[in-house]
């Protein structure tokens, strides 16, 4: 298990594959005044890669064309939040996504833990450290810490996923979880458009 640090982009020759797990590290949780910092992905291999963004705003193609590329899969724990922070940053997101904390709360619901370490704990038997969540990810140097930690966002996506999907159809509750991660990237954009915290559901 190896977690590899790169400056501002993907390399040009990496090949992740058909199915990408993707988190964000960012200077908060606003999307209007906190700025995204670090991008982690990780294709299941046991492998994750991070991506420090440039506050300058350099491009970044190679992460850019793997959030496009309409053929590979995006799973999120999340993901609300998170494809927000990749169509600001990449102007928008393709392909098949998947969020876990949504599945979670499809399946689980004998519980109102939906959280990455609750998961992992319960579903996987491993336990997750948080204690570097709340941390400054706009530094120009990331400690081992930091880095170890924000990889652990992303490598057991994949894992999770196909826990979730064997409860969703043992209920009948694919199809349901499905069409809800086809509303992710819209209600994403309605996020960045201002609707955070409108719920145009309510009566």
């Amino acid at each position: 298990m190896t977690n590899f640090l790169h400056r501002h982009d993907l390399p040009d020759d990496l090949d992740l594959g058909a199915s990408v797990a993707i988190d964000t590290e960012t200077m908060g949780l606003s999307l209007v005044r906190d700025r995204l910092c670090v991008v982690q992905i990780s294709s299941g291999d046991g492998h994750a890669h991070l991506v420090q963004i440039d506050q300058s705003g350099t491009p970044c193609p190679n992460l850019t064309a793997l959030v496009l590329d309409e053929s590979v899969e995006k799973l999120f724990h999340f993901g609300r939040f998170d494809i927000a922070q990749m169509i600001r940053l990449c102007g928008d997101i393709k392909g098949p996504l998947f969020c876990t904390k949504i599945a979670s709360k499809l399946i689980r619901t004998y519980t109102d833990r939906h959280g990455l370490a609750e998961l992992c704990r319960e579903l996987l038997g491993v336990e997750l450290s948080k204690q570097q969540q709340s941390s400054d990810w706009g530094r120009d140097t990331l400690s081992q810490q930091q880095i170890d930690y924000a990889a652990s966002d992303v490598l057991y996506l994949h894992q999770l996923r196909t826990e979730l999907v064997t409860r969703l159809e043992r209920e009948d509750r694919l199809a349901m979880a499905e069409d809800c991660f086809r509303f992710l990237k819209q209600r994403a954009i309605m996020d960045i458009s201002g609707f955070e915290d409108v719920d145009i559901f309510h009566h």
